[in-house]
């Protein structure tokens, strides 16, 4: 079924008498879904309000993502918090959408230093598992429902409403970039610069390490202040190894593309791993995963290629932090639990929301465990 205005959908919604799985542009297919109707939002799509400005854009959730940078571009602005396109890494097609990216929280390299996506959002428009419009945040209304559902629409996989427009925080493209590569090897060396580099007062944008290509370290900017902060970042990690700065725009925005897109693991066969762990927990972390691995928001976030259907959460045992199964078959999805088991307390919390935004349980159940 798909669907071309809100009211629509709330219709939809409200007349349905089975599980609805939510698809928009069908780029981001993470997560297991029951055999649910399927129900196409990409229909809805288009800028209702764009204010350069005051630095505000409202669109539709259906709007292709890259529809709406360009817009922001066209003005010299961009979504800080640099949302990645998983077409490559998953092997899908379609267009990402901004409502995919919201439901799922992309957020790019840049979130070191600008946030997540749900940091960027100030107001969002949804239908429930009722049928209901909810509305919230931003230039909207006034939050009276007792939750923050700005916050917590990002991230919920359509699981608490079907996301219907969302207003963001916009800010100016940079004049100039430039990155600080450091020939260093392996994750113990690639977290102290990493951490060296953060630790600087020269306003770092990404921080990433990709094995044999080195550790990088982003500086965005006015070109003055570029050319300045890259070259007193270089002179201060030089200890840690080879230092080169790639001041070439075209060649920075590559380099970046291949972090925030997970590039060394196109057409690679094997399960894909995204692990949120302190970065000094990273080392130890590699050393027991094996396999193919790269380090992002300065080893905070680790990315792993190992093979297919292995189980990482029983390798690893208890971490402080949690591993998401990003790329895998269905058999592996159908044995090994997307999203990492939920502590007691967050799983009632999280139970009792969806119970309040979803009470029939049709959206997309099963996705999320």
């Amino acid at each position: 079924m798909r669907v071309s205005s809100e009211e629509e959908l709330a219709e939809a919604v409200r007349g349905a008498c089975a599980p609805l799985t939510v698809r928009g542009g069908g780029t981001r297919p993470v997560g297991s879904t029951g055999a649910g109707a399927a129900l196409d939002v990409s229909g809805l799509a288009g800028i209702t309000l764009y204010e350069p400005g005051a630095l505000t854009v409202v669109a539709k959730a259906g709007t292709p993502l890259a529809a709406l940078e360009a817009a922001l571009a066209a003005e010299g602005q961009r979504l800080a918090f640099e949302p990645a396109d998983w077409r490559g890494l998953l092997g899908t097609a379609g267009e990402p959408t901004l409502g995919g990216m919201v439901a799922a929280n992309v957020s790019g390299p840049r979130r070191v230093q600008a946030g997540a996506c749900r940091d960027a959002l100030l107001g969002v428009r949804f239908v429930d598992g009722t049928g209901a419009v909810v509305k919230n945040g931003g230039r909207v209304m006034k939050n009276v429902t007792g939750y923050d559902l700005v916050k917590l629409m990002a991230g919920s996989w359509g699981t608490l409403g079907v996301l219907t427009e969302a207003a963001f925080k916009v800010l100016p493209a940079p004049e100039a970039a430039a990155t600080v590569i450091i020939g260093v090897e392996g994750a113990d060396a690639a977290v102290r610069v990493l951490s060296a580099a953060l630790g600087t007062p020269f306003d770092v944008t990404g921080a990433a390490y990709l094995p044999g290509e080195g550790a990088l370290v982003r500086i965005e900017g006015f070109a003055a202040s570029v050319a300045y902060r890259a070259e007193r970042l270089a002179a201060a990690l030089g200890a840690h190894g080879p230092v080169a700065v790639e001041a070439d725009a075209e060649r920075v925005a590559a380099l970046w593309c291949r972090v925030r897109e997970v590039a060394p693991f196109h057409g690679k066969a094997g399960d894909v791993w995204r692990i949120s762990v302190r970065p000094s927990d990273a080392p130890g972390l590699v050393a027991r995963i094996g396999g193919a691995w790269m380090l992002d928001w300065g080893g905070g976030l680790v990315w792993a290629l190992l093979p297919e259907g292995s189980d990482l959460r029983a390798a690893l045992g208890p971490i402080r932090g949690h591993a998401t199964l990003i790329r895998a078959a269905a058999a592996t999805r159908a044995r090994i639990a997307t999203f990492a088991p939920e502590p007691a307390a967050l799983a009632a919390i999280s139970a009792g929301l969806r119970a309040r935004f979803d009470p029939r349980g049709i959206l997309n159940p099963g996705l999320m465990g």
